[in-house]
């Protein structure tokens, strides 16, 4: 890593953004100490692990899927809301997994997805100017004065809300909840409920089969642990510096420097500015960071950032998570991919088909629809097809709940139905079922870039 001149402080020599205004900023400083005493939440051993598995998905060895939330609640972090997240990804793994003929590298938004950066500070509700929301981590959602006042205990609570839920998901992930069996049969049932079981049925009866054989031939939980156990990482978008810099520990064993506030990382399109504080606490990390890549990208400046995040041209290091939006994908991808395939730089091209096709509804929700996100997927794989380059991840919002935030879908929720179950206090999510809709259909896309 670029680590000259760099220490975990040096961030606070440059420009920063999206960071809250602190009432109390020695109590904030009193936090940040309390936090930066306390146990990382994920290790140096993880975190490796997790950017073998990117090196490999970045050369078309394994596939990434990343989701979860937009913005994580506290009042949400409970077993069976966790569970339900985990469950839903790691139904769609399975699918891709198949299809693909390839492990496919799980990663959430979760255990720390708190804060959100926002494109304006303020808004007005009643006419009345308040703090705009900005994510459990910083403040309440609640739309008064009192509660949008920034409250750095919340950054404390975040920690503890996090460590509890990876306590949720190693047990979980450990303890034979994410067994290929139970697995498998959530998948067989998905098919049998839905309204285009006909057309994912054949996928369900070939991995069917797979797991018969499996059986078949003598591999069980006893003497293939990976039967009954999978590997799951997570990440957020690390926005609020002073969080961040508190749980940044040097490895005992490599004397390296790693953010152990989750195992990836990512930074916004808000935020991504070469002489700002973010990219340059980044530079010195050895997480694997995601970048994200809007419509409005200077080319120049996403180079001069790899350059700056990733010296060495590692394989697993970067992922260049796009965010075009389906009408405008086929105008920038192909162009952004020359450009980095013309300097040779090693990255890790993830699509993010959420935040680009976002949109009021004529009930005045926010909302995005099944079928734009399927197309800019879609669109995805062409482009990597057609300029020979490795459609290497996909980037979801998501939940295992029964929400109704996205329209259509096999459910075929439409705009007057978003009223009935619409929960999000952030950004639409993909619900149980249409996240696995996608990733049947996802894997209809990697089996014909398999073949």
């Amino acid at each position: 890593m670029n680590t000259k001149n760099w220490s975990k402080e040096s961030w606070k020599n440059f420009p920063v953004l999206q960071q809250p205004e602190w009432p109390d900023k020695e109590s904030h400083r009193a936090v940040l100490s309390q936090i930066s005493k306390l146990p990382p939440l994920v290790f140096a051993g993880e975190i490796r692990s997790l950017y073998k598995g990117l090196a490999d998905a970045a050369q078309g060895k394994a596939f990434l899927l990343q989701g979860g939330d937009c913005a994580e609640e506290f009042a949400s972090c409970t077993a069976p809301s966790i569970r339900e997240t985990l469950k839903v990804i790691l139904q769609m793994a399975v699918i891709l997994t198949y299809a693909g003929e390839k492990p496919v590298v799980k990663v959430g938004r979760i255990a720390g997805q708190y804060a959100k950066p926002r494109s304006k500070p303020t808004e007005v509700v009643n006419d009345i100017e308040i703090p705009s929301y900005r994510g459990d981590m910083i403040n309440r959602d609640e739309p008064t004065m009192e509660a949008r006042l920034p409250d750095c205990n919340r950054l404390l609570e975040s920690y503890f809300r996090s460590a509890s839920t990876l306590n949720i998901l190693r047990a979980f992930t450990r303890g034979g909840f994410a067994s290929l069996d139970k697995v498998h049969a959530w998948n067989k049932e998905f098919v049998e409920k839905s309204q285009q079981g006909e057309r994912y049925n054949k996928v369900a009866q070939d991995i069917d089969k797979a797991v018969t054989f499996i059986k078949t031939i003598g591999f069980t939980v006893e003497n293939v642990p990976q039967i009954n156990e999978v590997k799951f990482y997570t990440s957020h978008e690390a926005l609020l510096m002073g969080y961040e810099e508190s749980l940044t520990r040097q490895d005992s064993l490599t004397g390296k420097w790693y953010d152990c506030s989750a195992h990836m990382l990512w930074i916004g399109d808000r935020t991504r500015q070469l002489d700002g504080a973010h990219v340059e606490f980044f530079r010195g990390l050895n997480n694997p960071i995601g970048i994200k890549i809007g419509p409005d990208h200077d080319l120049d400046i996403v180079r001069k950032l790899l350059d700056k995040l990733n010296p060495d041209n590692e394989w697993g290091r970067i992922t260049l998570i796009t965010r075009f939006g389906k009408d405008k994908i086929s105008r920038y991808l192909p162009g952004l991919i020359r450009g980095i395939e013309d300097i040779g730089a090693r990255v890790l091209w993830s699509c993010d088909p959420m935040h680009g096709n976002t949109y009021t509804s004529e009930s005045a929700y926010k909302t995005r629809s099944f079928a734009d996100i399927l197309s800019e997927i879609r669109s995805f794989f062409e482009i990597h097809q057609s300029e020979g380059t490795v459609p290497g991840g996909v980037h979801f919002e998501l939940t295992g709940e029964d929400v109704t935030e996205c329209v259509g879908g096999a459910q075929q929720i439409e705009d007057h139905q978003l009223q009935q179950n619409y929960a999000t206090s952030c950004d639409p999510r993909l619900n149980a079922q249409q996240s696995l809709e996608l990733a049947f259909l996802i894997s209809e896309m990697l089996k014909c870039d398999f073949e």
